[in-house]
């Protein structure tokens, strides 16, 4: 019998995942203001200096998952805080400036098989709308993931609107949905018609910034029959 997959969320979006052996980050980016309050956290190097750190002691990583190039989702110093010699890092061609040149770009619509490990990318973009006047993610430039192993599907949505791509999800044990609206992602509102229509059996609010995670809990288990679990900082949730 296949272990579960073990879950860590540090904020915004940053993912740890466990699948039997792997160890998986998804947008790993350390900025200080995300962790004042974490007593885990551990500083290598501050201001004046690049800050370098990480919220507690991580193990290194098989995989590196980066959805897009905003430094709150991909941070150079981070990533190669989390290396070691055999990791692997897919990003999006836009992260070529923090992160130079070692990694394998992605775009969406592309799948990657690994072993134990198969990726699928999904779109992840604003759509234009009267609530914005500036788009923050424009088609193209980031992507979601799918996550396959261990028997699990595991779907990352980046930092995206409700689009028409998430009709094409389905059997997802676990999704990541960010509910931070503010015009850089779904509003709670928006991150429930995600649920209903991509259907997961757990639905973990990322990118949550100071939405009302309960009120978006109350609507999806109300409306939907996905169970909403709102992870603390380095709470781990097994899958």
């Amino acid at each position: 019998m296949n272990k579960p997959i073990a879950i860590k969320w540090f904020p915004p979006s940053w993912v740890q995942l466990k699948i039997g052996d792997r160890i998986i980050y998804i947008d790993p980016a350390y900025l200080k203001t995300n962790f004042v309050h974490y007593p885990k956290r551990i500083e290598y190097s501050s201001w004046p200096d690049p800050i370098d750190g990480l919220p507690e002691e991580l193990e290194s990583a098989d995989i590196i998952l980066i959805t897009h190039h905003h430094k709150d989702h991909c941070k150079r110093l981070t990533v190669r805080r989390l290396m070691n010699s055999k990791t692997k890092v897919f990003a999006t061609k836009h992260c070529k400036k923090e992160l130079g040149k070692h990694f394998t770009i992605v775009r969406s619509g592309i799948e990657i098989d690994m072993d134990d490990i198969n990726l699928k990318t999904i779109a992840a973009y604003n759509q234009k709308q009267d609530r914005r006047t500036k788009l923050m993610h424009t088609q193209g430039t980031g992507v979601g993931y799918v996550i396959s192993g261990n028997s699990k599907r595991i779907y990352h949505a980046g930092d995206t609107d409700l689009i028409p791509e998430m009709k094409q999800i389905n059997h997802v044990d676990v999704a990541f949905l960010p509910i931070g609206g503010g015009g850089f992602t779904m509003d709670i509102h928006e991150a429930v018609e995600a649920a209903k229509q991509i259907k997961p059996k757990v639905i973990v609010p990322i990118h949550r910034f100071k939405s009302d995670t309960k009120r978006y809990k109350q609507l999806v288990e109300n409306e939907t029959s996905v169970r909403v679990k709102i992870l603390d900082i380095g709470e781990t949730l097994y899958a």
